[in-house]
C-alpha cells in the first residue's frame, strides 16, 4: 500500500471517529436535558390514567411494596383509599409491551383499564386505546378472556393477540389486588 494510501485510510478513520464521538455527545447531552421533561409527563399520564380508572378523592398510595405475589407483569400496585387499588400492569402483545392501568374495586371487579403506552400497530391493535373497547372490562371479575376463548370480551378485529394481552393484563391486576388483602 503506498503512503498516500495509508494517510488517506487514517484521516478517514479519524474523522469517521469524531464524527461518531460528536454525535455520541450531542445524544446524551439531548438526553440528559430532556430526562427531567420526559419523567414529568410518564407522571402525568400515570396520575391521569389512575384517576381514570378509579377515581379517589383521597389520591394514590404506592404499595408495590407490600406485593409479594410472583407476577412479574405487575408493575405497580397503588391504594386508592377504601375504594380499591389501581394495578400497573405490562403485558406482551404483537408489538411489544402493552402497559396498562387497571382500576380494582373494593368489591374485587375492574372498574376501568387506561392503556399508557403500547407498540401495536395502528388501525389494529392500536385501537385498544378507545374507551369504547376498554368499556366491556368494566365489572369484570374472575377471569377474563376474549369470545374466541370462551370469555366475554369482544376481540378487536384483527387483533386478537393485542385483547388477549389486556385480558391477560387485566386478569393480572385482579389477582395482584385480591392478594392485597
Amino acid at each position: 500500500m503506498s503512503e498516500t494510501k495509508k494517510e488517506s485510510s487514517a484521516q478517514l478513520v479519524i474523522v469517521l471517529f469524531s464524527i461518531c464521538l460528536v454525535t455520541s455527545l450531542l445524544l446524551g447531552l439531548a438526553n440528559m436535558l430532556t430526562a427531567d421533561a420526559i419523567a414529568a409527563n410518564k407522571q402525568r399520564v400515570s396520575d391521569k390514567a389512575m384517576a381514570e380508572v378509579l377515581p379517589s378523592e383521597s389520591g394514590y398510595t404506592d404499595v408495590t411494596d407490600q406485593y409479594t405475589g410472583g407476577d412479574s407483569t405487575v408493575l405497580g400496585v397503588y391504594q386508592a383509599g377504601e375504594d380499591g387499588y389501581v394495578v400497573e400492569v405490562a403485558s406482551s402483545g404483537f408489538g411489544g409491551l402493552v402497559n396498562m392501568m387497571v382500576g380494582v374495586g373494593s368489591d374485587g371487579t375492574c372498574t376501568g383499564v387506561a392503556i399508557t403506552s403500547h407498540s401495536e400497530t395502528s388501525g389494529l391493535g392500536a385501537n385498544a386505546t378507545k374507551a369504547e373497547w376498554r368499556e366491556q372490562f368494566k365489572g369484570a371479575s374472575g377471569s377474563v378472556s376474549v369470545t374466541k376463548d370462551g370469555g366475554t370480551i369482544e376481540a378487536l378485529t384483527g387483533s386478537t393477540i393485542t385483547s388477549r394481552a389486556v385480558c391477560n393484563g387485566v386478569n393480572s391486576a385482579l389477582e395482584a389486588a385480591a392478594s392485597m388483602g
